[in-house]
């Protein structure tokens, strides 16, 4: 066994799945959990977590893209297309979530050693190609210029981009999260996208370099192993992985002592989303 498969092959998964539960609640909520599981999992007051997610139209904006210069010009054709919009509290640029997006939190401990960010990420790339052993090594990882949120671990199909990889860290938790585009266009939810800064930089100079999206550079895995995909079919493949890693696997939502932990991280994220999310 690799030490990137040992992250994985371990005694006990613990394992929530809000993947329909959640899709018309807010994406903070989202954040929220993750941090909530991060300081659960890295004080080892929880096993290992496996955490699936799906949320209704929502662009989720980087920091950075909070800083351009006529965001409040961007964002009407964003929310006139049915989208939401909130500012998250990791890494990275903005993102498209909807009912095709499945996203994957792998929340993990440092108390018995530190976990690389590199290693972090190779976790999650290890784990997508267990889930489609039919794509298998074709799966790489690196950036795709041209599509949203680019980074050095994009997971892409022949050149084209259908996921990226996030990481928050919290308390000695570290939670891995990847967003996958299951279902649909990816090429259609990257143009969404570079409307948002096309509109936004609205032809300015700055500091940033923001991505010039490329929408072909992008595409949803239905696309990309040509058949079709729900997020759901993903989600029972994860179910299974899981029994096939670990002996025991701990399913279900926060347990009551845990959910005034929540509760506490998600009046934090509401309440930084509040401060910086642009009012038009």
């Amino acid at each position: 066994m690799s030490a990137i498969e040992s992250y994985l092959s371990i005694p006990t998964w613990r394992y929530i799945d809000e993947s329909l539960s959640g899709k018309s609640r807010s994406a903070l909520e989202s954040f929220a959990a993750d941090d909530t599981l991060c300081q659960l999992v890295g004080q080892q007051q929880s096993a290992p977590a496996v955490r699936t997610w799906v949320h209704d139209n929502t662009i989720v904006l980087g920091v950075q893209d909070h800083r351009l210069p006529h965001l409040e010009r961007a964002l009407p054709a964003i929310h006139n297309a049915g989208y939401k919009t909130i500012v998250r509290n990791s890494g990275g640029l903005a993102v498209v979530l909807d009912s095709g997006v499945l996203n994957i939190s792998i929340v993990l401990s440092e108390q018995s050693g530190s976990i690389d960010i590199s290693v972090g990420y190779d976790v999650m790339l290890e784990f997508i190609r267990m889930l489609f052993p039919e794509a298998g090594d074709r799966i790489e990882a690196y950036e795709i210029a041209g599509s949203y949120c680019p980074g050095s671990y994009d997971l892409s199909i022949g050149g084209k981009k259908f996921a990226g990889i996030s990481q928050r860290r919290l308390r000695q938790g570290v939670a891995v999260q990847v967003y996958l585009c299951i279902e649909g266009s990816g090429s259609e939810r990257a143009a969404l996208v570079q409307g948002l800064y096309e509109t936004g930089l609205g032809g300015e100079a700055t500091k940033f370099a923001y991505p010039v999206i490329q929408p072909e550079t992008m595409a949803s895995l239905s696309e990309l192993l040509d058949h079709p995909l729900t997020v759901q079919d993903v989600n029972l493949r994860i179910q299974k992985q899981l029994h096939v890693l670990a002996e025991n696997v701990q399913s279900g939502g926060f347990r009551e002592e845990e959910m005034e932990l929540y509760a506490f991280y998600l009046n934090r994220v509401v309440e930084r989303n509040a401060k910086m999310i642009v009012k038009v």
